[in-house]
């Protein structure tokens, strides 16, 4: 029987790339986003069984209505990766737009909470499974203008870190990948798409990419049973930390 892995977010950026990465490792798919037609159209695009789930990792209640609808078949998941996040606004914490802040928090803390409590408890269950979680070099410190988006990605090496010591008595894992620099739509984004100032994000260097992130987490999956690859940052060549990038 294939390996079934669970991403959310998986319609664009580091969760699309980590579909298709995972689809060439020969796993079948769970594929959640927000959007219907971005999920049919990747789902099309994969060369493997996909089960597309279409609701907000905000909305608690959609979470559980769309997890429990997971046929019988495709329940013992094997891999979740919490993909979906995002950064809204680039102000001084004092100026902050204070439905950025509910955005930024109730998808990258609690969208991970929720899909951490409907499908872990079934990997304890069978004694067998990965947690991988999207983080950011930004949850090591914080950079100017970086306030809440950094605070949510310390908040998910620590969920991180608390679910390792948790579920240590099973054969479950957990890894944090931490990104630097990923050219993505995240900037266009947290700039509420304001593409020239996304653009400028990634000026003189060359930043990773959705398939340098998946590469990692593919990695990490792939490692022996007893392997737990417990926390990864990866940088950009010419990124020294989260707010130190040389440009040319």
């Amino acid at each position: 029987m294939k390996r079934i892995a669970l991403i959310t977010g998986a319609t664009s950026g580091i969760g699309e790339a980590c579909a298709r990465k995972f689809a060439e490792g020969g796993y079948r798919l769970i594929l959640t986003g927000r959007r219907a037609d971005l999920l049919d159209k990747l789902k099309s695009s994969l060369q493997t069984d996909v089960l597309t789930l279409c609701f907000d990792v905000r909305d608690r209640e959609a979470s559980r209505r769309a997890v429990e609808s997971i046929p019988a078949e495709w329940q013992e998941i094997d891999v979740l990766i919490n993909n979906a996040g995002l950064a809204q606004g680039l102000e001084p914490e004092y100026e902050g737009d204070v439905d950025d802040w509910d955005r930024m928090i109730d998808t990258n803390i609690k969208g991970l909470l929720t899909m951490t409590r409907l499908i872990v408890p079934g990997m304890v269950s069978r004694n067998h499974g990965h947690v991988i979680n999207v983080g950011s070099v930004a949850g090591d410190g914080a950079y100017l203008g970086g306030n809440v988006y950094c605070a949510t990605k310390a908040a998910v090496k620590t969920l991180s870190d608390g679910l390792r010591l948790d579920v240590a008595h099973s054969a479950v894992r957990v890894t944090n990948l931490k990104p630097g620099l990923v050219e993505t739509n995240f900037s266009n984004v947290r700039f509420h798409g304001d593409t020239a100032r996304a653009d400028n994000v990634y000026k003189g260097i060359k930043p990773l990419t959705g398939t340098d992130i998946a590469d990692v987490a593919y990695y990490a999956a792939s490692a022996p049973e007893h392997v737990q690859i417990a926390e990864v940052l990866i940088l950009a060549t010419h990124q020294g930390s989260g707010s130190y990038i040389v440009r040319e």
